[in-house]
């Protein structure tokens, strides 16, 4: 089977970066990776905001049509507390934001920065004025997580990147589960990063929360293509079973968007598109990411043509041709203690 190549899936919005640090309310040195939800019919932005001592926090921006005339907190919304939770410490970045229809709450999932690295942290809101920390999930070095809306067999579930200090160990991003937010256990791969030539070759990760779909899970995650130069972020897309989150049914072969445009290849990180946050509007997904880790973009593609591109990607991680003995040892359980699980 020829592979054909369908381009990048995500449309740019013409007036990109849609936020940047000329706009925030108080000083600042960059605004990016945002989470993003849609709240009484409003899109609303948690930022990433880094100050002038490179450490960040967290701050509200809304808009009623979710691309411009932004209200923006005049102070920090939610800001790194190291005195009463110490592994904020060097603080609090990348939130993903999923709302807990059992408990009326939004979870907002978000990396502290500890001084033994980054962590995986969750706070639950009503209004996203106040704050009920939960404190760390998981321990370093971890990021990129991001909660399900929905328990499976009474646990809930979540998804993160633990990056392991061995030579040559790859990033891949986990599911975990938990009866209660708090004690997270049942730890295994959902996601392998690929090899050799592949654009997410050893290191992936989660980039927004997972979303509901007729079809199953979607998620998107990025892959980080390493050359001798530089590193690039782009993203792929992965579809997971509806009542068992474990299962991969599809994942892209290649890359649905990547950076382009120069506001994407130069900043402080450059060649970065980053998105912590997607919404539904009507019939379109739109993304909302870290431009360059300096500003904010979003790109936006119709909900029909994404599921009818991820049904026709491949129902097993890698092609037959390139990874044949990858997909026959990656571990596969026969554990029957791992049964199925279903959605409650």
């Amino acid at each position: 089977m020829i592979w054909k190549d369908h381009g990048e899936m995500f449309q740019r919005y013409k007036k990109n970066p849609i936020l940047t640090v000329e706009d925030w309310p108080y000083q600042a040195h960059s605004v990016f990776n945002p989470a993003a939800a849609i709240v009484n019919g409003i899109t609303l932005l948690m930022v990433r905001v880094e100050d002038h001592r490179g450490f960040s926090h967290l701050t509200i921006a809304r808009s009623k049509n979710g691309v411009d005339g932004w209200e923006i907190d005049t102070e920090p919304t939610f800001s790194p507390d190291p005195l009463n939770y110490p592994e904020e410490i060097y603080g609090i970045e990348d939130p993903r934001i999923t709302y807990i229809d059992e408990m009326g709450k939004w979870a907002v999932a978000y990396t502290a920065f500890s001084d033994s690295g980054p962590l995986p942290s969750l706070a639950l809101t009503e209004d996203f004025r106040n704050f009920e920390r939960m404190g760390a999930i998981l321990p370093p070095e971890n990021k990129d997580a991001a909660m399900f809306p929905v328990r499976f067999n009474g646990r809930w579930a979540i998804l993160h990147r633990p990056v392991s200090g061995m030579q040559g160990a790859k990033a891949n991003i986990w599911i975990s589960f938990s009866p209660d937010m708090k004690y997270w256990g049942e730890h295994e791969v959902l996601l392998y990063a690929r090899e050799g030539g592949w654009w997410d070759a050893n290191k992936i990760g989660l980039s927004p929360q997972p979303i509901r779909t007729s079809d199953g899970w979607l998620i998107m995650y990025h892959g980080v293509r390493q050359t001798t130069s530089k590193a690039s972020y782009r993203l792929g897309l992965a579809l997971l079973d509806l009542e068992d989150p474990r299962k991969v049914l599809h994942r892209s072969e290649g890359w649905v968007f990547g950076p382009r445009e120069m506001y994407e290849r130069s900043g402080d990180v450059n060649d970065v598109v980053f998105p912590c946050g997607w919404v539904l509007v009507d019939d379109e997904i739109r993304i909302y990411y870290g431009s360059a880790d300096t500003s904010v973009s979003m790109a936006s593609a119709k909900v029909h043509d994404i599921l009818e591109y991820i049904h026709g990607c491949p129902e097993t991680q890698c092609p037959d041709e390139y990874c044949r003995w990858f997909e026959e040892n990656r571990g596969l359980s026969n554990d029957p203690k791992k049964g199925d699980i279903k959605l409650k």
